[in-house]
């Protein structure tokens, strides 16, 4: 198993395909973006095109509607299966994805707690009520480890965090064990300069609006975009959302998606740099993913012997 991990916009999927090339038996890459699981949300996440895939088979891409709730525990057996087909057929798994829970179900001996309807149910219309924002404060008190690592405006996360501490008496946290892989896995991270980083992003959300993301989100909207817990929350698309309503102008949604990913850049960082098993590799701008995909070959050997 390879995992090619690290921020939005640190160029993860150009540095995968290049490494699927690279390899002997050839690669396969399986999406762990949590979003780019939804059919048409592709501007607003940045989806990699059929073009850019360079005919690498890219797998859990447009897996849900935009109207589904995406489940940590579902995509564990998603992918789960599908590294049990790419490495049977004698091809090296390639993950890609920042999303951190979900690169931790994937590559890590990770349970989830159960759930409880009802329970969830009663958070949910909390959060209906209240507002993600309001109900954050609520796990800030319960929970403050947990209520640093989410996004005030991921209410979804929330109840989930909320929900756990609830059945467990414990915080969301202890329900996340050690990390230990369940197959041989290298993990890499790429690491961008923060001011680049936040350029990149910045120029991608520009690019976003001029490719049309306004005219993704009222398509999706009349497929069930707000009914979405997941999909109708995301960054971008809500900000989008609150302009069409009136709420804010299009250039303000635009100036908060970028704040807002910007801030998420560095949880994502943050979060894949609490674990020591993270070889990091320097992405500064100009940087040929050929090069970086050379470099993950150097490190095979150390995950082997790991």
């Amino acid at each position: 198993m390879i995992a090619i991990v690290g921020s939005t916009a640190s160029g993860k999927s150009d540095v995968a395909v290049a490494l699927a090339g690279l390899l002997e038996q050839g690669g396969e890459a399986v999406n762990s973006d949590a979003l780019q699981f939804y059919r048409g949300m592709d501007i607003g996440t940045a989806k990699i095109t059929t073009a850019e895939m360079a005919g690498v088979p890219h797998h859990l891409l447009d897996v849900l509607d935009v109207t589904e709730t995406a489940e940590v525990a579902t995509f564990q057996l998603w992918v789960r299966a599908a590294f049990d087909d790419i490495t049977a057929r004698g091809r090296t798994p390639i993950l890609v994805g920042g999303s951190g829970l979900y690169v931790r179900a994937a590559l890590d001996d990770l349970r989830f707690p159960g759930t409880d309807p009802e329970i969830r149910a009663r958070y949910e219309g909390e959060l209906e009520r209240l507002g993600a924002p309001a109900l954050h404060a609520v796990l800030e008190e319960r929970d403050p480890e947990a209520a640093a690592k989410i996004l005030p405006s991921n209410g979804r996360r929330i109840v989930r965090a909320l929900e756990v501490g609830h059945l467990t008496g414990e915080p969301f946290a202890a329900s996340l064990p050690d990390p230990t892989y369940v197959r041989p896995t290298l993990q890499v991270g790429l690491a961008v300069p923060r001011e680049q980083l936040d350029t990149r992003i910045d120029a991608r959300v520009d690019r976003m609006w001029a490719a049309g993301l306004v005219e993704e989100v009222r398509r999706l909207e009349a497929q069930g975009l707000r009914d979405g817990l997941t999909a109708g929350r995301a960054l971008g698309y809500a900000q989008v959302l609150d302009a069409l309503d009136g709420r804010t102008t299009e250039e303000e949604a635009r100036e908060l998606t970028a704040r807002l990913t910007r801030r998420f850049a560095r949880k994502q960082e943050s979060w894949f740099r609490r674990d020591p098993r993270v070889h990091w590799l320097d992405a500064p701008d100009g940087t040929d993913p050929a090069d970086l995909a050379r470099q993950v070959l150097q490190l095979l050997p150390v995950a082997s012997a790991a």
